[in-house]
């Protein structure tokens, strides 16, 4: 064996770039840049191009991953509320608990909500998207059935619970029930008609569950 060929072999081998570990530094990046320039600038000035730009990243791994600057911005705000879920301690995602108090049940996850809209990283984008989802139909439509839609099936399901349970009455439709309490908040929100908060929240839980005329 000669001298060179003993270093060859006794040369450590480099290992691989680790590519998913990559990819997902890859990802992140998208998702805090099309965040952050929604926010920005708004929907429409927002750009694959901008996102790439911002994230350090070529346009076309943006579009290996996605068909349009919508599916990006969907799944960096699903990727934005695990986050915020986690962080306030949920164990799960997009879950309502069961406790068997409905009541109770509705004001920590509306609380959760208010901890949200009131979140910075989640407010201005949020904004942003609501206000262009009103004037472009399809993009509100979008992200109605991919974004709120799953959310709004949550509470349906929790009161369909209460009413298997007998809290709620059978005939009461729980479509037009969430919103007692889903619709106020939002308006709230959306137009700064009053402050949002947790004495907020539990209070429009109680109005709906009880209603307010005299007991």
């Amino acid at each position: 064996m000669t001298k060179n060929s003993a270093l060859e072999t006794s040369a450590p081998v480099k290992s691989a770039p680790d590519s998913t570990r990559r990819s997902e530094k890859s990802r992140r990046a998208i998702y805090d840049a099309a965040i952050e320039l929604v926010a920005e600038v708004g929907y429409p000035k927002t750009t694959i191009e901008g996102i790439a730009a911002r994230a350090g990243v070529g346009k076309q791994t943006i579009y290996r991953w996605w068909s349009s600057k919508a599916d990006v911005l969907l799944e960096a705000f699903l990727d934005l509320s695990e986050q915020a879920s986690r962080e306030a301690g949920a164990e799960e995602s997009y879950v309502i608990p069961d406790t068997g108090d409905l009541a109770a049940d509705l004001k920590t996850v509306l609380r959760l909500t208010v901890d949200q809209l009131k979140d910075p990283r989640f407010e201005g984008p949020s904004r942003a998207l609501a206000a262009e989802g009103v004037v472009d139909e399809k993009l509100g439509r979008i992200f109605m059935a991919k974004l709120l839609e799953p959310s709004l099936q949550l509470y349906v399901d929790r009161v369909r619970a209460a009413q298997d349970a007998g809290q709620v009455r059978q005939d009461v439709d729980p479509r037009i029930a969430l919103e007692l309490w889903v619709s106020p908040l939002a308006q709230r929100w959306l137009q700064y008609t009053g402050p949002i908060s947790y004495e907020y929240t539990d209070t429009l839980v109680d109005y709906a569950l009880h209603g307010i005329a005299p007991r």
